[in-house]
């Protein structure tokens, strides 16, 4: 068969071919011709002669191009079909039986979805995501369009203490969360109380290593161990034990666990409330904490109440607490 004659018979079979998958949407038509195109250049190279064994080579091959591209295209209809709501409770991102999360994903969500993600206190040796759990329904108002994740962490013991283990169970929460199919964003805020707080400030600081988080909330969280009014504190040897597993440790592992230590110019924004009456955390904590900061240049609000205690403040007080940390969400994440 001459050249001619087998160039227009394979122009007019892909032709009709595309014709009959007229269900495929232009990109993917476009990229299909781009493929077959190449093939076809390569069919009629001079150099070869044998255009019949080539033709029926290629033939099938592009039918099954045409029907892979239109399967991706009915996929992409079906994807794109608005997501219902899903409340997903104790889910586990660890094979320790503390390694569990409450997940709540919008409807109409995806992957530009933003996610706030909650971690409670208890001194790294105590507490429960269920502490965090009133919060749930004023965050799904304020952000409907927000995802919201619990997270219970490792508690510590006297033989295995918070760090490096609770940091870690971050990790594996988003580590988690990227490898699920649950079409949200990688853009994370932390909203933290206590060790919470410190947990969320030292993760974001010194472990975000993809610059992920984008706010970071924190309420009366530790900052500073290094701080003089936290060494000479009475409750010094006992939250160094419970965080390090020593009671005396190093300036070195002080750093280590300290947010403000790792603070840099890409630190996330940060608001931050703190007690001067709290029994737990100095109250010279969030001063030092804002000053890094802002020597940094790193966006942040410190919120300082004077005879407040460990965010056991009155009605009115965390009112304003949650409606500063509402309008920093909506502005920061």
């Amino acid at each position: 068969m001459a050249i001619g004659t087998i160039r227009r018979t394979l122009h007019l079979e892909m032709s009709n071919v595309l014709t009959s998958h007229s269900r495929c949407k232009k990109s993917n038509a476009k990229r299909i011709l781009s493929v077959a195109s190449n093939l076809r250049a390569s069919i009629f190279n001079p150099t070869i002669t044998n255009f019949k064994m080539k033709k029926t080579l290629f033939l099938p091959f592009l039918f099954l191009f045409l029907i892979t591209g239109c399967d991706s295209d009915n996929d992409d209809k079906v994807s794109s079909e608005p997501l219902t709501a899903k409340d997903l409770i104790d889910i586990a991102y660890g094979n320790d039986s503390e390694q569990k999360m409450d997940v709540y994903l919008p409807s109409g969500r995806n992957t530009d979805t933003k996610v706030i993600l909650l971690l409670h206190g208890g001194s790294w040796v105590a507490g429960n995501k269920s502490d965090m759990a009133y919060l749930i329904p004023t965050i799904k108002q304020q952000f409907p369009d927000h995802a919201i994740v619990n997270i219970n962490y490792r508690l510590a013991t006297n033989t295995s203490p918070a760090f490096p283990k609770q940091i870690n169970d971050i990790q594996l929460v988003i580590d988690h969360l990227k490898h699920q199919d649950y079409a949200i964003s990688d853009d994370y805020g932390f909203i933290g109380f206590s060790a919470g707080g410190h947990l969320a400030m030292l993760y974001s600081y010194a472990y975000d290593t993809d610059h992920n988080v984008e706010a970071v909330c924190n309420v009366v969280g530790p900052s500073d161990f290094t701080d003089p009014a936290y060494t000479s504190h009475p409750l010094y040897a006992s939250a160094a034990q419970s965080l390090i597993g020593t009671t005396s440790p190093t300036n070195e592992q002080l750093l280590s666990v300290s947010p403000l230590a790792h603070v840099t110019s890409a630190s996330p924004a940060t608001i931050s409330f703190y007690g001067g009456q709290d029994p737990l955390v100095p109250a010279s904590q969030g001063p030092r904490l804002h000053d890094k900061l802002d020597a940094m240049n790193v966006y942040n609000e410190f919120n300082f109440y004077a005879n407040g205690g460990h965010a056991d403040w009155d009605f009115q007080t965390m009112g304003e607490v949650f409606g500063k940390i509402t309008i920093f969400l909506g502005s920061q994440l």
